[in-house]
């Protein structure tokens, strides 16, 4: 396993920059999709395309199959159909993409119960600012009435707080082959699903217009091979503690992208709960 690094260099930061980037473009690539598609199908041929891009850097890695392979299962499988499933029921995404925010403190509270990391007490009050940033949402009556959505998507950053802590223990294996197996497993999980209970929409994936295959292509390629390998590639040098604050910037550029493509409103308590969220980021990365 590579030797950890607490701290980020200017090529960790840029890194850390480009995910937080594709990962917030990919909020509307996945809303697109999904709307000109179906939850189950789009997701399961995204995987799909993953899987057939990496399998040339497919491995069985000694002694951690079942870890690697129960990471694919939740980021490739559980995550992306919980997400794909808020966004379905969702009017407002840039109300998910605040939401999502909950993933980082979970996967910093994970790593201190499960692997032992310091979690300072001033990093502890940022994180329950960043939880209660998020709570705020509850007294928008616009989002309030998204609540089915912003269940289902807490539920997926809970699920990929734990997938962030499993890929702590890939170290050394190769960041494609990461992916070869979120994809694989990914697929071998949603396609069932969509062909029992989305059969008859299987056709809409061939009748994608050209702006959704655009971002379905992206979704694909950008976020999921390019975007959550360079991810991997942090984890595996960088403990979570150092890393996972930096991804609280992706929901924050979410809600504005999202916002500007969809024309949906950024209200008051969006606002609101998105500063204190960002607060408590920002206590939580300037805290060693």
């Amino acid at each position: 396993m590579e030797q950890q690094h607490p701290h980020m260099g200017a090529s960790g930061l840029a890194v850390a920059l480009l995910v937080n980037v594709l990962f917030a473009a990919n909020v509307i690539a996945m809303k697109v999709v999904v709307d000109a598609t179906s939850p189950l199908w789009s997701i399961a041929a995204r995987m799909g395309v993953v899987a057939l891009v990496c399998a040339p850097w497919f491995r069985l890695p000694r002694g951690r199959v079942r870890v690697i392979a129960a990471y694919g299962v939740l980021n490739g499988g559980l995550f992306l159909l919980l997400m794909n499933l808020a966004l379905h029921l969702a009017t407002n995404v840039g109300a998910l993409a605040i939401v999502g925010q909950l993933s980082v403190p979970f996967s910093l509270l994970l790593g201190a119960i499960v692997l032992k990391e310091r979690l300072s007490p001033a990093r502890g009050v940022g994180v329950a600012l960043a939880i209660i940033g998020v709570l705020v949402l509850g007294f928008d009556p616009r989002i309030a009435g998204e609540l089915p959505a912003v269940l289902v998507m807490a539920g997926a950053a809970m699920v990929w707080g734990g997938a962030a802590l499993i890929q702590r223990r890939l170290g050394g294996i190769g960041v494609m082959t990461i992916q070869a197996w979120n994809g694989l497993m990914g697929l071998v999980m949603l396609a069932p699903f969509a062909a029992m209970f989305e059969a008859d929409k299987f056709d809409r994936l061939f009748a994608m217009p050209a702006p959704a295959l655009g971002w379905f292509a992206f979704t694909s390629l950008g976020s999921t091979v390019l975007g959550q390998g360079a991810l991997a590639w942090l984890l595996q040098r960088h403990p979570i503690n150092a890393v996972m604050p930096l991804m609280l910037a992706a929901p924050v550029l979410a809600t504005c992208f999202s916002a500007l493509y969809f024309h949906s409103p950024i209200t008051a308590m969006m606002a609101l709960g998105g500063g204190i969220t960002l607060v408590g980021v920002a206590i939580i990365a300037k805290v060693k």
